[in-house]
């Protein structure tokens, strides 16, 4: 009987092809929204990722890793003298200008790092050593930098594009900055590349202001839980503390709160539940109903409602299986995509499909169930009328 349900659903072409294409569009909505939604989120705590630290501790008053409320710089060594931490460091983080060697400018994300401990710095150099930050006038580009500042640079051999290279020059407010180092960094949500340089000439780069010091970034000695260490640090210091872990939630949570990110994004994967939901529910329920004959003869010569039942949520999961995996498969065309041109950015978490295949399947069941509705009341005798 249940064979005999596919080959009804695969014989009717025309209804067969609505169904996957409707359910395969609202599968590539949805799956497609979410992962540039996740993939936007992830670029939102980007510093973090790029600097890597156990314990950030920031103003008392501060939310998120892109926000800036300097602290003063004693505040460093006071995180160093809590009970429980093995080293910390002073990090600085600002958006600058810099001006090319066309005289062109372009918006920068500059990062200074302690030179004595590095810490904060780039974990995977491409190009350069990062212990040559400490000769003057020195910082590290990384790989988006190297082709957005390239712009005015003449081409090299076998180049298709100007890039930065090792040993180009730039200027950061009149002071010098020559490229000693390329390095792999997570994309800003800011959009601006990645300059790092030592913390002290961070300072010579940036305009002067009463207190600099943007970060403390701090570890645990070994043995010691992070997130106890962050809570000591707050009650002696008066200073706010985070794990990785909850600096990461704290920044996506203020963007959730204070952006539209997730409300635009939010409205269109409910419209492709909508739109799923309508096409497979109207075209399952035509399908029915040109096939109510068919279904009555079978109900007429002893099929159970029951098993009818089962013979439409069959056909309209065999569909959805389908329509699903149809559309991961051309996101999947458009994460790739998304990975050679590196925007939008895509992120896909394994909770994502998941979900989006539970909600088809409950679109399915929905579509199955008005076609149930008019099973359980069919009269087996509609196989006799003209």
């Amino acid at each position: 009987m249940y064979r005999l349900a596919l080959r009804m659903l695969f014989g009717d072409h025309g209804k067969y092809l609505m169904l996957i294409c409707g359910l395969t569009f609202a599968s590539l909505l949805m799956i497609q929204q979410s992962g540039v939604f996740c993939g936007l989120m992830s670029w939102t705590f980007a510093s973090i990722e790029n600097m890597r630290a156990p314990i950030w501790v920031t103003d008392a008053k501060l939310d998120q890793v892109n926000d800036n409320k300097p602290l003063r710089d004693t505040d460093a060594l006071r995180v160093r003298s809590v009970d429980g931490v093995a080293w910390s460091a002073p990090l600085f983080q600002s958006n600058l200008q810099a001006r090319q060697i066309d005289g062109t400018f372009k918006q920068i994300q500059l990062v200074g790092i302690d030179a004595t401990t590095f810490a904060g710095a780039p974990t995977v150099m491409l190009e350069g050593n990062i212990e040559d930050l400490r000769l003057p006038n020195t910082v590290i580009v990384d790989d988006f930098g190297r082709d957005r500042l390239a712009e005015g640079l003449p081409l090299r051999d076998g180049e298709k594009k100007s890039r930065v290279r090792l040993g180009d020059i730039f200027e950061l407010n009149d002071h010098e900055a020559r490229v000693v180092g390329i390095c792999k960094s997570v994309r800003s949500f800011m959009g601006a590349p990645y300059v790092f340089t030592t913390y002290d000439r961070a300072l010579q780069y940036a305009p002067p202001q009463r207190k600099m010091m943007s970060f403390v970034l701090a570890a645990p000695v070994a043995g010691q839980d992070p997130a106890e260490v962050a809570r000591r640090i707050e009650r002696e210091t008066g200073l706010k503390a985070f794990t990785e872990p909850e600096f990461k939630k704290s920044t996506i949570w203020w963007y959730v709160k204070n952006t539209g990110i997730p409300v635009s994004f939010g409205t269109t994967v409910v419209l492709g539940i909508i739109v799923g939901m309508a096409i497979a529910g109207q075209t399952f329920y035509t399908f029915v109903l040109e096939n109510l004959k068919h279904l009555g003869a079978l109900k007429a010569m002893g099929t159970s409602n029951l098993k009818l039942c089962g013979m439409l949520m069959l056909q309209s999961l065999s569909v959805g299986v389908i329509g699903f995996g149809l559309g991961a498969l051309l996101t999947s065309g458009f994460a790739y995509v998304s990975m050679i041109k590196q925007q939008p950015p895509f992120y896909l978490p394994w909770q994502v499909p998941l979900g989006v295949f539970v909600i088809v399947l409950f679109i399915c069941m929905f579509a199955a169930l008005l076609g149930i509705i008019k099973v359980a009341r069919l009269d087996p005798a509609i196989v006799f009328r003209a």
